[in-house]
């Protein structure tokens, strides 16, 4: 079993996702904060490099959940430098698989549009997803330095796909399922030639629309939808 540290296991996707890694990796859960479920986690701060070279130290790969939203300054602190920790710190440790996540960055620009898959990335100046991408860009830097496979999910939304017939919801866009992060992770850590050793993606559970597709995570990774979630917000028509 690969061993896979987790940097952000008690926040918002961490408890969701690490239980369906955990059947096939030896984790070791990491936060500022205890697990909300009760499970042995370490105190690691991002922010200090010292803690994190320490937490990186004999593991195969590096899975960082961490984020900061709403705060100026801490986004910068861990969406940023954050990420030049873990890059220096798999550096020091021979660790050449590192997985992150974040925030789409191209609905603002394209949502008007269909088939949008690869196009370029547009941060724009909320500094959230200024500093995410900040951050993407010390990834890539130190990945081609280094030959660091470095992969990126980018999503809009994320949480538990319906149980049940949506009679008044929404088919939402580019909205990611905890079951098709788990699998996209897993592809992730098992890929291998990543091309340029370090690729983003873009990844969805409602494709019916149109608008986001997965083509790329498709054809790098072999990523696919667990269940099309449409039939969910069928309705009779007269």
């Amino acid at each position: 079993m690969k061993r896979v540290v987790v940097f952000g296991a008690s926040g918002h996707i961490g408890p969701f996702i690490t239980p369906g890694l955990a059947q096939q990796y030896e984790l070791t859960l990491t936060d500022v904060a205890p697990h909300p479920d009760g499970h042995d986690s370490d105190i690691v701060d991002i922010r200090d490099y010292d803690a994190v070279q320490r937490a990186c130290q004999g593991q195969d790969a590096v899975l960082n959940l961490g984020v900061v939203r709403h705060d100026p300054v801490l986004s910068w602190e861990v969406n940023t430098r954050g990420v030049e920790n873990i890059s220096r710190s798999v550096v020091e440790h021979g660790i050449k698989r590192v997985l992150h996540t974040g925030p789409q960055m191209v609905r603002l620009w394209f949502d008007h549009q269909f088939r949008v898959d690869d196009v370029p990335l547009m941060p724009g100046t909320a500094h959230y997803n200024l500093t995410k991408f900040l951050g993407m860009e010390i990834a890539r830097a130190y990945a081609r330095e280094y030959g660091i496979d470095t992969v990126w999910f980018l999503f809009n939304e994320l949480g538990p796909k319906p149980q049940e017939q949506q009679e008044e919801g929404v088919h939402p866009p580019f909205t990611l399922v905890w079951e098709d992060l788990v699998s996209a992770c897993r592809l992730a850590l098992e890929v291998q030639d990543l091309p340029d050793h370090f690729q983003w993606f873009n990844l969805n559970s409602y494709l019916e629309h149109g608008k986001y597709p997965v083509h790329k995570a498709r054809r790098i990774l072999g990523y696919e939808v667990g269940e099309h979630v449409e039939r969910y917000f069928r309705r009779p028509v007269d």
